[in-house]
């Protein structure tokens, strides 16, 4: 008898403690005049990013966290630590990131979504970040033994971070699929905004460091548009965030007189988002540059092998091929046989175990210009692909000085600032009439 009192008692003061700390947690996020949850398949750590510099650079004080490739708490400031966790990430990690670092002083709020099961994202959109503007990047074919076989189920799922009478922003190139998020937006009543890629320049591009694409930073200028933020400050806020670490930096070196191009596209493992990532690439290079891809392949990742040499094959249409680790022969005569002149594929993996001079000497052998665009592929670890990053990573390392990015709110005129508050007051009104 004595233990079920005590396990009452133990029960009941939990229960307490969770409703005080959800009713605290409620009146910081409703303080919050922007909530900026993003959504979608890829690039939420990266857009989550440029969103938060949008905003810091329009002179918002803006909090922003991210979940993908290492959790990460982004400051008003622009600067970052890394989230240590005690056990496995879950959804209720998002209330304890808005009472740690959201302050009164604090405006807006972007938080990528740590969600995956639908059921999870609408607890974390309805009950914890409550979000009045949702961003979808896109929509892809992933976790699919939780979101749905199809694009279409997949699009329904995401669907359910979609705030109601907020707004969505829609990054998804195919116009079915983001007809089918309006119409969810509306029937939510919230309004609907694509962010189309043709907003973005190539010049816009050119002034990233690392590998960017229109769709991402027109999320950023989507952002801009509804807070009044001139598109000049916004691809500035942009190329000043910091990057997450899981981007792809575009390096240049001159070897003998000619301009390598080094794009390392290793981390992209399926043929849609290799097809962009290598058309993405066009701003950084010359339009008659030689484009090299590099087939990097594993010893542990045969199947993989032949299904790259297939994309480059059918896909790519590069100028050459050059072959890294294990595979070469296969891979070869896959390619070979799809259409790929023989001449064009160089074999300098496990069979030639070059020296980096030996690699570099035809890499230049290749460029008949004065620029070649090499394009790293399939998979990072092999000796091989091992000593070309070590030598571009030095060359990073030479060529980055570490910086403090610095807000600076004093340089938003006062006309901005009152017209700021007021589309934010806007945004809270909206929020408050439809009890999100």
């Amino acid at each position: 008898m004595v233990g079920f009192v005590m396990a009452t008692i133990i029960l009941f003061v939990l229960m307490f403690y969770w409703h005080r700390s959800y009713r605290e947690h409620e009146a910081r996020i409703q303080r919050l005049p922007i909530r900026i949850h993003v959504n979608g398949i890829r690039g939420k750590s990266t857009v989550t990013r440029l969103v938060a510099g949008v905003l810091r650079e329009g002179g918002y004080e803006t909090v922003a966290k991210t979940t993908g490739s290492a959790a990460r708490i982004i400051y008003a400031d622009g600067n970052e630590e890394p989230i240590k966790r005690r056990g496995a990430p879950t959804i209720v990690e998002q209330i304890e990131i808005v009472r740690q670092y959201v302050t009164p002083t604090t405006e807006a709020l972007v938080i990528e979504c740590m969600a995956v099961n639908p059921i999870y994202q609408k607890v974390s959109q309805e009950q914890i970040v409550k979000g009045n503007i949702t961003v979808i990047t896109n929509v892809r074919e992933d976790h699919q033994d939780v979101m749905g076989e199809t694009l279409e189920e997949i699009a329904d799922s995401l669907a359910n971070t979609i705030p109601h009478g907020g707004l969505l922003i829609v990054a998804e190139e195919r116009e079915h699929l983001r007809d089918r998020l309006q119409k969810i937006a509306t029937a939510r009543g919230s309004d609907f905004l694509y962010a189309d890629p043709e907003w973005v320049t190539d010049e816009d591009l050119a002034g990233f460091q690392y590998l960017s694409f229109k769709e991402n930073l027109a999320i950023g200028l989507a952002i801009a548009k509804i807070l009044d933020i001139p598109q000049d400050v916004a691809i500035k806020g942009m190329q000043r965030a910091i990057p997450d670490i899981g981007v792809v930096f575009v390096q240049q070196a001159t070897i003998k007189d000619k301009e390598i191009v080094w794009a390392p596209l290793f981390a992209v493992n399926d043929r849609e988002s290799t097809i962009m990532g290598v058309e993405a690439l066009r701003p950084y290079h010359k339009a008659d540059a030689a484009r090299i891809g590099v087939l990097n392949n594993r010893y542990d990742r045969a199947v993989r092998a032949v299904q790259f040499a297939e994309i480059a094959a059918r896909d790519l249409k590069l100028d050459y091929y050059i072959t890294f680790g294990a595979y070469e022969e296969q891979v070869t005569e896959k390619m070979v046989e799809i259409g790929t002149p023989r001449e064009r594929i160089i074999n300098l993996g496990f069979s030639k175990n070059p020296t980096l001079e030996q690699i570099l000497d035809q890499v230049v052998a290749l460029t008949n210009g004065d620029q070649a665009l090499l394009i790293g592929m399939v998979n990072i670890h092999t000796p091989q692909a091992e000593l070309l990053m070590e030598f571009f990573h030095h060359l990073k390392e030479e060529k980055l000085a570490s910086t403090t990015l610095v807000a600076d709110f004093g340089h938003v005129p006062e006309s901005v600032r009152r017209r700021r508050y007021l589309i934010s007051h806007l945004l809270r009104s909206r929020a408050e009439t439809s009890n999100v």
